[in-house]
């Protein structure tokens, strides 16, 4: 049933395009999320913002507010319950968790009280009711890479914030060919479909919290850490989740009010956001500003590469945005050289955004590789492809795999890129300037200790238990793929159970790490299973149970550069009077290891790209200097991507099953954003010859950009009108 390689070989459900097993349940209103779910006597509560950018609260006038209707209790720093000082959550120390303790304000939008009632309307009546008063303190939300507060951090999460190899300069000055070009990213917010919403409640000594969360084995264990109780007496729920993106993996302002609440007034209550205040709450992807240096041979061969990110953080605590990691194993240099740097402001904390690092970082060392290929005279593809590392560029380790180049080869045949005219600015349709472009796409493939259990139950089908969260990714499905062609039985003879921290400790939704750490658990049970399935014993009424772990299993894998690859297309059209920026078509070829369910990997996949085009074009959240809060904190004012937008898009892929997986999988949940940005950006530079090195790229940037230097060849002369945006020149 499994081969040398550790693919499966059973029922051919792995592979098969499968509808979501809960489909049915969510199109018909039946999948309840957790903000539905309903309790007897439930109590409602609503987050009081700070309305200042930095200070402390003076007083809170709660009174008036406690006669209201409904009202049962007014949280503040005064009388919240007591957190562990300190906390040390999932990620590390986690101050954003402290919520209430004290009377610091460090950014606006920051939780100052909290207004339980009988009813949400009453509660939020009572909340924007209440008086609270600040002395207030100035603030500064400037970011920019020149900023004296910047630092080098001495690590994050995605890796080292700094790594060197060679002598940099030396090489810079014996290159023949150089691009020293500096990129930037805006602001940009993941708001998933679903608002966070908590409910807490006590039950016969024990918290229960229904949560949207990626991840309730984390969250459970944190909340418990935060309220010094016993883990085992914190049980987390998290059937159905309306996307996550990274923002929905950390005890965060909805669950920690509702446990402090519940506690309070011996009633379960629950916590919905609105959507203004996840503008605030659960975090963003910071802005960037990038440096990229490239010193190259007159071939295109690398000499020098060099790529320097500064990213903004909270005054509260450290979140680096590591736009810097994602070439580190993409492209060989004699010197290679990256560093992340980060601008403490009192601002709300960043936080893991679909693509941490990698989505930004793609938008500036593409866009320089592209710069690079038209000053050699060199095809994009071939250059990328003269500069493929045999070895981690910085780690010297070897490569699982590495499929880069064949994604480019077969995205080009199937894009027509051998048809494409390379001089920029000759192609026109009427108004419309044509252009196409491409990049590389990369993310790591991890896998993380879980664990799992399945059951052979007297029935003859197969119960799965694993902590496992659907985000919308089709994760139930996929586990049911796994399981059914492990056991070689139809899907329909496997019930997966998910999303409850008492089924134990696995690894969060994230980091394009889900399906294939828990597969892992589950194939490990199984294996056991099939081996005291075949001794042919009676199954007793209870079934037979084997539970997995694959903490030791993960821990032995050689050290090894493990990465998902892919060639992103597109073709846009610009309007040589609006400077209006319409994508025609997107290609994304993909190496990802085994596909476990194409319908919804190719879901996946387009989504990430579709994100691409919306980071490209429209997302831009703006922050007033002068009060510190965004200038378009909601969905009418943030733009993104709508139907209107989105074009042909195809994402497909190629590749073998990984070699080092028991399934073949590595991940897609992010990598489908990756390089999309710059692929876009590229096709607007052969479109038009200007150069857009600052996201997004909007209609006055593009009239605006062509002030200045003369046109170069073949670009045309409507788009110099008006005034030049900063750091948009002709190429």
């Amino acid at each position: 049933m499994t081969t040398a390689t550790g693919t499966t070989r059973g029922t051919g459900a792995v592979g098969a395009a499968r509808t979501r097993l809960e489909g049915l349940a969510k199109v018909t209103g039946e999948a309840r999320y957790s903000g539905e779910v309903p309790y007897a006597e439930l109590a409602h509560g609503w987050i009081v913002l700070s309305t200042v950018a930095r200070g402390r609260v003076r007083a809170i006038d709660d009174g008036p507010v406690l006669k209201m209707p409904g009202v049962l209790a007014v949280l503040h720093h005064g009388n919240a319950p007591r957190l562990k000082e300190g906390f040390v959550g999932s990620f590390g120390p986690d101050p954003v968790a402290e919520i209430l303790q004290r009377d610091r304000v460090p950014h606006i939008g920051w939780p100052v009280a909290f207004v339980v009632a009988e009813t949400s309307e009453q509660a939020r009546e009572a909340a924007e009711a209440l008086v609270v008063e600040y002395d207030t303190e100035p603030h500064d939300v400037d970011f920019h890479a020149d900023h004296p507060a910047r630092y080098t951090p001495e690590a994050s999460p995605m890796g080292p914030a700094v790594t060197a190899k060679g002598d940099l300069d030396t090489e810079l000055a014996a290159s023949a060919v150089l691009v020293d070009e500096r990129y930037s990213t805006p602001e940009q917010h993941h708001n998933a479909m679903e608002p966070h919403a908590a409910m807490a409640r006590w039950d016969n000594g024990r918290l229960e919290i229904v949560d949207s969360s990626q991840g309730t084995f984390a969250t459970a264990n944190d909340i418990a850490a935060l309220f010094q109780l016993d883990p085992a007496s914190v049980r987390v729920r998290s059937e159905h989740i309306g996307g996550g993106f990274g923002s929905k993996a950390l005890a965060r302002a909805h669950n920690v009010l509702a446990v402090m609440a519940t506690t309070v007034i011996g009633r379960p209550v629950r916590v919905v956001l609105t959507r203004r205040q996840m503008f605030s709450l659960i975090g963003y992807r910071s802005p960037t500003t990038q440096r990229v240096r490239l010193g190259a041979e007159a071939d295109g061969r690398l000499r020098a590469f060099d790529h320097d990110g500064v990213s903004l953080t909270s005054t509260l605590t450290e979140f680096v945005e590591a736009s810097t990691g994602f070439g580190r194993a993409l492209y060989d240099a004699d010197a290679h050289h990256t560093a992340n740097h980060v601008v403490p402001l009192d601002v709300p904390t960043p936080t893991f955004m679909r693509a941490p690092g990698e989505a930004p970082g793609s938008f500036a060392l593409e866009s320089a590789l592209d710069e690079l290929a038209e000053k050699c005279g060199l095809d994009p593809i071939e250059l990328r492809a003269r500069n493929e590392p045999t070895v981690g560029p910085v780690t010297g380790l070897p490569f699982e795999d590495n499929d880069l180049i064949a994604c480019f080869r077969e995205g080009a045949r199937r894009f027509g890129w051998a048809d494409r005219d390379a001089r920029p600015g000759v192609r026109r349709e009427g108004r419309w300037l044509i252009g196409t472009g491409t990049a590389a796409a990369t993310f790591p493939a991890g896998a993380a200790p879980s664990t799992a259990a399945v059951t052979a139950e007297a029935d003859d089908t197969f119960t799965v238990r694993i902590n496992a969260a659907d985000v919308g990714t089709g994760a139930r499905t996929a586990l049911a793929q796994v399981a059914a062609d492990a056991l070689d039985v139809p899907t329909e003879r496997v019930r997966v159970r998910i999303g409850d921290s008492d089924l134990g400790q696995a690894w969060l939704s994230g980091g394009s790490m889900g399906t294939r750490s828990w597969s892992w658990a589950v194939m490990a049970a199984i294996t056991e299973l099939r081996e005291r399935l075949a001794l042919g014993a009676d199954i007793p009424p209870e079934g037979i149970t084997v539970r997995s772990d694959t903490t030791e299993a993960i821990g032995a894998q050689s050290e090894r550069e493990r990465h998902s690859y892919g060639a992103q297309f597109a073709e846009v059209a610009v309007d040589v009077s609006t400077g209006e920026v319409r994508v025609r078509r997107m290609l994304g070829i993909f190496a990802a290891g085994r596909i476990v369910n194409p319908l919804t990997a190719r879901s996946q996949l387009t989504g990430g790209m579709i994100w691409g085009l919306s980071m490209a074009l429209h997302e831009e959240a703006i922050r007033d200097r002068a009060s510190g809060a965004l200038a378009n904190g909601d969905l009418a004012g943030y733009h993104f991507a709508a139907n209107a937008d989105v074009p042909a898009v195809e994402a497909d892929w190629i590749g073998e099953p990984a070699p080092d997986d028991p399934v073949g999988i590595k991940g897609i949940g992010e990598i489908g954003i990756v390089g999309a940005a710059a692929a876009i950006a590229n096709a607007v530079w052969h479109a038009t010859g200007v150069r857009h090195r600052h996201l997004p790229i909007r209609p006055d940037r593009v009239l605006g950009a062509g002030a200045g230097p003369e046109p170069a060849a073949g670009a045309v002369p409507e788009l110099r009108a008006g005034g030049a945006a900063e750091g948009d020149t002709r190429a």
